[in-house]
């Protein structure tokens, strides 16, 4: 899993496989979900990230 930040553009993008994008769809506003061909969700889009979280720099990782 690959998660990155641009400031330029103010979006996180979080990867979950390097699959190539076959579809996207935004599921609600300023969140984009890319899918495989095979439907499966292999990446995760968030626009003007620094108004939907308190760090959008700023990472925590926790494995459970």
């Amino acid at each position: 899993m690959v998660i990155k930040y641009s400031k330029e553009v103010d979006a996180i993008y979080i990867q979950f496989s390097d699959a190539k994008v076959f579809e996207s769809d935004e599921e609600k506003p300023g969140i984009i979900l890319d899918y495989d061909e095979s439907g499966n969700i292999i990446g995760i889009e968030v626009l003007d990230a620094s108004k939907k979280t308190s760090q959008p720099n700023g990472i925590v990782y926790e494995v459970a």
